[in-house]
């Protein structure tokens, strides 16, 4: 008695997943891993950054396994995670060597090396362009090759463009106090448990590969007001950095002796946030701390909402649930919280039928102390 529902169960699982392909299948169109990683970018970055596994092409390849699922996505790209070697730790990233894309500020007008717009949605009109129902090749090619005429006309286009921080000129003001480099290794947080109360660099993981629309939503309830920091951005850049990595065998290299192995995307937020402390003369006086938000791709809201909460964190005094590092950190994370919810979907009979008994047995008592 006990085979049959096992022998039943299997071949209702693999009639599910049958008839989860032909939902695939059935419209009779196939969309290549191409077209998604050139057509879906953001949702694409989205999925690398929650996976903390930066690879655009199995990204796309999850997106497409997922049918656009963004939590199945990243729970496929977290289980491929798990399967590979992990040979060796780059090096610190400097992101003063980003060749930026986009760069703005929201606390000055002028900022130093100027404000680049790049590519953003930020200024378009939030309107549904009917004409892309009808958009071709053949029209798609020829505005390329157009407007890439127009870029070749452009001085300086092949110049290899840095541009300093904007907080390091606030810095040499005064305006912002100078820290040591800080040289701990940090923790791996996909080595280690997280231990509570965690150090910023376990914090600053969990956010980066936190779930977007969580991040934002924490990030959105501290500024309305449950939680005690309201920034304003003093950067936000996006563009490639170079990651590199020293020779496994050797103890002390120098920079030259490190190996290039390649470039991510990421983009990269400096918050100011105005909070008062006491001088020396016991008196209030107004200073800027720093939020710090980082993300694979270009992922501008994540990042933001990203430096407010770890600007919170940094304040676990504050009784506001934004403040509070478990609360947030064990709750953003994308597989963790998808998974534990929809486990409510896998049986429960012999839990629930118990709960049934018992009230089952309270009914019988109640009923015959009436009688």
């Amino acid at each position: 008695m006990g085979y049959v529902p096992v022998k039943g169960g299997t071949q209702a699982i693999e009639a599910s997943i049958k008839r989860l392909k032909f939902e695939r299948l059935k419209g009779k169109e196939i969309i290549e891993i191409n077209t998604i990683m050139s057509t879906m970018r953001a949702m694409v970055d989205q999925v690398m950054s929650e996976s903390s596994l930066y690879s655009p092409y199995l990204a796309a390849l999850a997106i497409k396994q997922a049918e656009g699922s963004m939590e199945e996505a990243v729970f496929l790209m977290r289980a491929h995670r798990s399967t590979l070697p992990r040979p060796y730790y780059s090096q610190t990233v400097e992101s003063e060597t980003m060749f930026v894309e986009r760069r703005i500020s929201a606390s000055f007008k002028d900022i130093p090396g100027g404000q680049l717009l790049g590519a953003t949605y930020d200024y378009t009109h939030r309107l549904l362009d009917f004409d892309l129902i009808k958009e071709n090749t053949e029209d798609n090619m020829q505005w390329l090759q157009n407007y890439q005429e127009e870029l070749q006309n452009i001085e300086k286009l092949d110049e290899l463009m840095y541009f300093p921080k904007v907080v390091d000129y606030l810095r040499e003001e005064g305006l912002f106090e100078k820290h040591k480099a800080n040289n701990t290794p940090p923790i791996d947080i996909t080595k280690q448990s997280l231990q509570f109360p965690t150090t910023r660099s376990e914090r600053l993981q969990v956010l980066t590969r936190g779930q977007t629309g969580a991040v934002t939503s924490l990030g959105y309830a501290s500024l309305r007001g449950y939680g005690q920091v309201h920034p304003t951005v003093g950067e936000v850049r996006v563009g490639a950095v170079p990651i590199y990595v020293e020779h496994p065998n050797e103890m002390e290299q120098s920079k030259e002796e490190e190996f290039y192995i390649g470039e991510i995307t990421v983009t990269e937020v400096e918050s100011f946030v105005p909070t008062k402390v006491k001088n020396e003369n016991n008196e209030y006086v107004l200073e800027f701390e720093i939020g710090y938000g980082i993300c694979y791709g270009q992922n501008e809201t994540k990042a933001i909402a990203m430096s407010i909460l770890d600007q919170c964190l940094e304040h676990t005094e504050s009784d506001f649930p934004t403040h509070d590092e478990e609360f947030v950190l064990l709750h953003i994370d994308s597989v963790e919280s998808t998974g534990f919810i929809s486990h409510l979907k896998l049986p429960h009979y012999v839990t629930f039928q118990s709960k049934l008994d018992s009230m089952r047995q309270v009914k019988k008592g109640v009923q015959k102390v009436e009688s």
